[in-house]
């Protein structure tokens, strides 16, 4: 149990802001509720009795400086983060705190470390963003796939999703995504983020059992070309999502999440298959899980308790994989995830 630190949830009320909350209480944690639906947040609070409730909005510094009055630490659960990012680091950054956010959007992910790094750097301020299923668990793996290797080939993340239904914040920030690129998609190739109008293909990914081999979408490309690039010497990352995932995201009347268990998870599955290729062998690290939703807010308090424990390797805008022992915190989710990292393999063999 963590000793009543009080922690600032912006986007409270959200989907997953309300996993988050639970998970700090869970963890001994004190959140403080905040966002900018002064309504919700009283509703929220209603339902977490003696939980402070502290209206916030990102056009009010002000307003955000009181909601982070006294926190050890923030979490931003509060999309589109192409909006919401900027603001809060700045007052995570004027409350001397670390910042942690659980954004898959990509330009908003590039944006936070061209514009921060330097400045939390000097500032001794930790700022890890993407620390949530899309971003942060993706690099987790990949870096302890990797191992002692100090570079690899390519990197491959496939998503193996037995269901996608997308939260109005997954829309909402899908939307945004849409509109910085121009309708294009993103792929990163050759060391760098590259913009395409063509369609992307379809192929077959050889996910372990129990889900077997897929159809997915190759170049699927989630936020993981951000995190895992930011620390990696990998020129090649690709990402990859199940066919009937990605039709459930693309298509308007796909539900929102229903809850059916009692920590609030909907039925969904899922399971995380990285790859990464160096010369003639490959390693793989799998993980498997329910409700790619809940599993961020663990993914994000365990962030936040090893940085306010010490348990760091770097300071600034740091990717999951680089500021954390990739292992060792997958590990310490072994009652979210199920893990298995395979040692390295000869290809063609």
């Amino acid at each position: 149990m963590e000793s009543g630190q009080m922690v600032a949830v912006f986007g409270a009320y959200g989907h997953t802001g309300r996993f988050v909350v639970a998970e700090l209480r869970e963890r001994g944690f004190v959140p403080i509720l905040s966002g900018r639906d002064a309504g919700k947040l009283r509703a929220l609070a209603a339902s977490h009795p003696g939980l402070e409730a502290r209206p916030a909005s990102v056009d009010d510094p002000l307003s955000l400086d009181r909601a982070l009055a006294g926190a050890a630490a923030v979490i931003n659960c509060a999309g589109p983060f192409a909006t919401t990012a900027a603001p809060v680091i700045e007052a995570a950054l004027r409350a001397g705190i670390p910042y942690v956010d659980v954004a898959a959007e990509i330009e908003a992910n590039v944006d936070t470390f061209a514009h921060f790094t330097d400045r939390a750097r000097a500032a001794g301020v930790v700022i890890v963003p993407a620390m949530a299923f899309y971003g942060g668990l993706g690099d987790l793996l990949t870096t302890a796939a990797m191992g002692d290797w100090t570079s690899a080939d390519e990197a491959h993340i496939a998503y193996g999703l037995s269901s996608w239904q997308p939260t109005d914040g997954t829309r909402a920030a899908g939307a945004v995504s849409r509109q910085r690129r121009g309708g294009a998609r993103v792929v990163y190739r050759n060391g760098r983020l590259d913009y395409r109008q063509d369609d992307a293909t379809t192929l077959q990914w050889p996910f372990p059992d129990p889900m077997g081999p897929r159809t997915v979408i190759g170049e699927f490309t989630m936020t993981d070309v951000v995190t895992v690039p930011s620390h990696l010497s990998i020129p090649e990352v690709r990402t990859y999502m199940t066919v009937e995932a990605a039709r459930d995201l693309s298509a308007p009347d796909t539900p929102a999440p229903a809850p059916v268990d009692e920590r609030g998870r909907s039925a969904q599955t899922f399971l995380v298959d990285v790859v990464v290729r160096s010369g003639g062998s490959e390693r793989r690290a799998v993980a498997s899980g329910q409700d790619i939703y809940a599993v961020t807010a663990p993914l994000a308090v365990e962030a936040v308790h090893r940085i306010l424990t010490g348990q760091t390797k770097t300071v600034g805008v740091a990717s999951a994989g680089e500021i954390f022992d990739a292992p060792d915190f997958l590990r310490a989710l072994s009652s979210h995830l199920s893990l298995e990292l395979r040692p390295s393999e000869v290809r063609g063999g």
